[in-house]
């Protein structure tokens, strides 16, 4: 189904069924990498023009060593012996100067690939620093168009109540809206992040309440949809009650089609019986809820629901998309399932 400044849905729509489909991401060399083979072109011209200029003083050193020594046999037999020595001593003062001059780029940074490859690891940090940010706040747009808002709340679960900050995911999916992933404790924060766009859906994950406070008072200010598994009710009516119901059933193979974006549903049961993930395959992310976060499956509370369903929907639902997928989970700083990849059999 295509969403596109909508009327709202009859109770009980479901999403059409479609196959993930995986959009192959290409990779174009930044201007950062062109610079940087500039400069690495331009050190290794300067080290052999300077090399050059240094073969050519020891012949110049040995023809005024061998015409000083003209005058007799001995005196030529000196001077060769001497020519030899300067020899050695300019080949080995050579050395010593092609060291220094190393040293002295290293120091410097003027090495083209060295100074690339630490502005690169600087950014990378910086990136991984913002990410790291257990704060409330807003983060984004990135360049994909996704936003990311933390709000601090309470999730009471089995007789014991938690102090989380929950990610909130804002996508757009087109110049005039969004689609709101996983509303979370506090829906002016959200609201205030989405501006003047409209908001086309408000997608959960599942329905423990950190995936869904804010989603009922969203909805009802913007007259979005709400898409949730339809297993996923019961925990819906012990925090909505029974007379708002959401307007889409998703379950895993579904597809929802909104604005630009295709948005694919998997199925991610483990944590809930109705767990879902929806994975963007034009911006390479996928948003896990609560089944898996950076380094680790999600658990719920302090403990695991149902951990061996949960490992299984982690390897085959999430784990099986491309590796340089983003994945974009409840609660945390994102991931890559390439990363995860590596972390899985730890977990088995």
């Amino acid at each position: 189904m295509f969403w596109k400044r909508k009327p709202k849905k009859q109770d009980g729509q479901e999403a059409t069924d479609s196959a993930a489909e995986v959009a192959e991401d290409t990779t174009e060399e930044t201007e950062d990498d062109a610079v940087a083979s500039k400069d690495a072109e331009a050190v290794e011209k300067d080290v052999t023009v300077k090399d050059e200029a240094d073969a050519k003083d020891v012949p110049a050193d040995s023809e005024s060593e061998k015409a000083d020594s003209e005058d007799s046999e001995p005196e030529k037999a000196d001077a060769e012996r001497s020519v030899d020595a300067d020899a050695r001593s300019d080949e080995a003062g050579g050395s010593e100067a092609d060291a220094d001059r190393d040293d002295a780029k290293a120091e410097d940074g003027t090495d083209a690939e060295g100074s690339a490859s630490d502005s690169d690891t600087e950014s990378a940090d910086a990136s991984e620093d913002e990410d790291d940010v257990v704060e409330v706040g807003v983060t984004g747009p990135d360049s994909d168009g996704i936003t990311r808002v933390r709000t601090a709340g309470t999730f009471e679960f089995d007789g014991e109540k938690y102090d989380i900050i929950s990610n909130t995911w804002i996508i757009e999916a087109d110049k005039d809206g969004v689609v709101i992933i996983d509303p979370a404790h506090d829906a002016e924060a959200i609201m205030k992040a989405v501006g003047d766009r409209e908001v086309y859906l408000v997608a959960c994950t599942n329905g423990y309440s950190p995936h869904i406070k804010s989603a009922l008072a969203i909805a009802q200010e913007t007259e979005a949809d709400i898409a949730l598994h339809p297993r996923e009710m019961r925990a819906w009516r012990r925090l909505h009650g029974a007379e708002h119901r959401p307007e889409i059933d998703v379950e895993g193979e579904g597809a929802l089609d909104i604005g630009d974006l295709h948005i694919d549903v998997l199925a991610l049961p483990g944590t809930t019986n109705g767990s879902v993930g929806y994975y963007v395959s034009q911006l390479g992310a996928v948003f896990s809820g609560d089944t898996l976060r950076k380094g680790e499956p999600g658990m719920v509370g302090n403990t695991y629901i149902d951990y061996t369903t949960q490992l299984a929907s982690i390897g085959e639902g999430l784990l099986s998309l491309p590796p340089d997928t983003r994945v974009l989970p409840d609660r945390g700083p994102s991931t890559t399932v390439e990363a995860e990849g590596r972390n899985f059999d730890s977990w088995v």
